[in-house]
């Protein structure tokens, strides 16, 4: 036994553990990974801490807090708010949405870009493809307009909305009467 003794405690002794060593050599220990996570969140934490630690002075410093605070709201309530006017008037929304196809990709590039900077993103565009999609949406301009046509031909509201035109079999759908086993009963019973 004084070989393998030899062998431990050259391996193991005086506070050393040379398997641990080589292992973390490989893999990190977890608990020492967990402490110094820990220890940076805590030096981040109280890095935003003392950013807040001077209290605003004036009115414009709240305004501007305030101000600051609008957009990520904005974007998320407006969302909503397209969604609940496309389920209450989907009508108006369409023709909404038809003005905004005609809208040219590089300005929903450009829109992108200024929302992305503003939440902390970078984005970038190539000029061709700039080039490529205004000559895009420029010939979409008809099929816009002619959409924009087609919906207001369907508003209750406009003229001839229930106007058959030639088609004969929905002419004489329109003027056949239906039956209505509910009036006859009330007529006999009359």
């Amino acid at each position: 036994m004084g070989v393998i003794g030899r062998i431990f405690g050259l391996m193991f002794g005086g506070e050393r553990n040379v398997v641990r060593e080589t292992v973390e050599v490989f893999r990190e220990n977890a608990e020492a990974g967990a402490v110094r996570a820990a220890a940076a969140q805590g030096q981040a934490m109280s890095q935003y801490g003392a950013e807040f630690a001077v209290a605003r002075q004036g009115g414009f410093d709240r305004f501007m807090d305030g101000l600051n605070r609008l957009p990520r709201p904005a974007l998320a309530l407006g969302t909503m708010g397209l969604f609940v006017s496309a389920m209450v008037d989907p009508l108006w929304f369409s023709e909404r949405m038809q003005g905004i196809a005609l809208v040219p990709e590089p300005l929903w590039w450009l829109l992108g870009v200024i929302v992305s900077f503003y939440f902390g993103a970078r984005h970038q565009v190539k000029a061709q493809q700039f080039q490529r999609e205004i000559a895009g949406t420029v010939t979409r301009l008809p099929q816009v307009l002619e959409n924009i046509s087609a919906i207001k031909a369907l508003r209750s509201d406009s003229p001839r909305a229930a106007e058959t035109g030639n088609d004969a079999g929905l002419s004489l759908a329109v003027i056949t009467p239906d039956s209505n086993p509910a009036l006859e009963a009330w007529k006999r019973a009359a």
